[in-house]
């Protein structure tokens, strides 16, 4: 997708909300401040019965934001199998460097899908020349809902493992 410059007001606003969207979270705490001093023995606990960890549903969004990303900016780009490509089996890391490389590129992958949506001039509407329809618009709206829902997931986690004083 070639770099274009925003070519109207509404379209300047437009991205810039979907850049809140995607980076803060808006009307809910952001995934940022979810993943905030979590300590790490309590990473891989499932508590309640649960199905997933914070560990699994940290890797889960950077499996899925990659591959939204991914998607978004290669029309050769082959996404995992569903489910299993897109869930750890492990419900904790490997390492202290594993969640930290896990966390980074999160924050890797979704500046670099913010870039596509400031350069995406009109061409954010429209539909990639592959996949069923998509357009940059639509994966940024996926990827907010997305993250958003599994944020939320992460609190009540951390609320019911006693780590959340918000």
């Amino acid at each position: 997708m070639k770099a274009q410059k925003t070519s109207s007001p509404e379209l300047t606003i437009l991205v810039k909300n979907l850049v809140d969207l995607v980076e803060k979270g808006n009307a809910h705490i952001s995934l940022d401040k979810a993943l905030e001093n979590i300590p790490f023995s309590l990473l891989g606990e499932r508590p309640g019965n649960l199905p997933y960890s914070i560990w699994q549903i940290t890797e889960h969004i950077r499996i899925a934001q990659w591959d939204i990303l991914e998607f978004s900016r290669n029309s050769k780009h082959v996404s995992p199998k569903w489910p299993e490509g897109y869930w750890p089996k492990a419900a904790a890391p490997k390492s202290e460097d594993a969640w930290e490389k896990c966390v980074q590129q999160i924050l890797a992958d979704r500046t670099s899908f913010i870039e596509l949506i400031k350069n995406a001039g009109d061409n954010l509407y429209k539909p990639f020349e592959y996949g069923n329809g998509q357009s940059l618009l639509k994966e940024a709206l996926v990827l907010g809902d997305h993250n958003s829902y599994h944020t939320g997931e992460i609190i009540i986690i951390r609320r019911l493992l006693n780590v959340w004083e918000k």
